[in-house]
């Protein structure tokens, strides 16, 4: 998935919610703040006491042009990956259209406090621009957004289960990872049932439901009504898609999460990090549980967070502090930087090109009916 945070919150489109909050202005220039503080203070811990600039920038200076051209086509492929999730689980979409949807929507939330909502916004506007219906944006990002976060949440089952029957030290590994898992495959059955039964899907919105409105209860609000019908809703758009591709979509967006992972062993190793120092388990597990880290909102896309989690895991896994901290801020530069800036230049091309506007060919038959619902 191109980066590290493209993947947010699944949104139940016309999910009745509580009463709205005033966002006020100094509620977010104290986000802004906030934000501002946790960055400088990472990176100056980082650069004060893990590594120094200097080391780190010696480090970056010894590869040669064959690395930098792998690195190159590792990156290029992690683009690409995001891509095709997109044009799968977005039927009539384009792979260029793809690519200016994904990378414009992906500099917003990554760059902006609060970005995901505005990428969110973002995502809606592009697709009606090219005359993509309401009902065909949300199966897109509901999908995306439920595989992501599948994979997500499965990637650190794997890695502790992997660690675990190589015998690395913690026997408590094995026994996370299988409660995990049995969590993950518990939210899986209950996703399979709402798609296959409604009358299912009914019960978990009202059981959903009363336990949002008792939740809400304890702060003085009012309760929350028509989940049932939110969550029947949402299982007649996304029925139909899930039923044809879901394959396509769970091989594609393992294949993006993977192609992430890529990029990082690849800075890794070509900055002299070898597999003895960090093995490709541990450093599955480390990055599995730094992305985990971007569901707290502290800093856009996670900037500063993830690498200090990421330096902080290598270098006790056994890596050399300049040699991690210069793989990790490469591997961030390629993933979180080089994503922004060309998201720059997809969302001036969006807002001039008109050629799109309006070409967004009709859904297959099959499909239709459950997406326009």
């Amino acid at each position: 998935m191109g980066s590290m945070n493209t993947d947010a919150t699944v949104p139940l489109d016309d999910l009745p919610a509580a009463p709205e909050r005033s966002s006020s202005l100094v509620r977010k220039l104290i986000q802004v703040a906030v934000s501002l503080v946790v960055l400088v203070a990472i990176f100056w811990y980082v650069f004060k006491q893990v590594a120094d600039v200097s080391e780190v920038w010696a480090a970056v200076r010894t590869l040669t042009w064959r690395e930098n051209a792998f690195l190159a086509l590792i990156t290029v492929v992690n683009l690409l990956s995001y891509w095709v999730v997109l044009v799968i689980a977005t039927p009539g979409l384009g792979f260029v259209q793809a690519s200016v949807l994904t990378q414009s929507t992906t500099a917003i939330a990554n760059s902006v406090p609060a970005g995901g909502g505005i990428a969110l916004g973002l995502t809606y506007s592009i697709l009606s621009s090219w005359g993509f219906s309401r009902s065909r944006a949300t199966v897109s990002i509901v999908i995306t957004g439920i595989w992501n976060n599948f994979v997500k949440l499965g990637t650190p089952i794997l890695a502790l289960a992997i660690l675990a029957l190589h015998g690395q030290p913690g026997g408590g590994k094995l026994l996370a990872a299988l409660a995990g898992l049995a969590g993950l495959v518990g939210a899986i059955v209950v996703f399979a049932l709402i798609l296959r039964n409604e009358a299912f899907a009914a019960k978990v919105g009202t059981g959903a439901g009363r336990w949002a409105s008792s939740l809400l209860r304890a702060f003085g609000r009012g309760p929350v009504t028509g989940w049932d019908r939110a969550v029947v809703k949402f299982r007649n758009r996304v029925v139909g898609l899930v039923r044809l591709r879901w394959v396509s979509l769970t091989v594609s967006t393992i294949a993006s999460h993977a192609a992430l992972y890529a990029v990082l062993v690849t800075a890794l190793r070509v900055m002299g990090v070898s597999d003895a120092e960090v093995g490709w388990a541990q450093v599955l597990a480390i990055f599995a549980f730094a992305r985990l880290l971007t569901a707290i909102p502290l800093t856009p896309g996670g900037v500063g967070v993830i690498e200090l989690a990421l330096i902080a895991g290598l270098t006790r896994a056994g890596g050399d502090s300049a040699t991690v901290v210069a793989a990790v801020l490469l591997f961030r530069a390629l993933t979180y930087v080089l994503p922004i800036l060309f998201g720059a230049f997809a969302y001036m091309y969006w807002r001039r090109n008109r050629s799109w506007r309006g070409t967004a060919p009709p859904l297959p038959p099959e499909l239709s009916a459950a997406v326009e619902a």
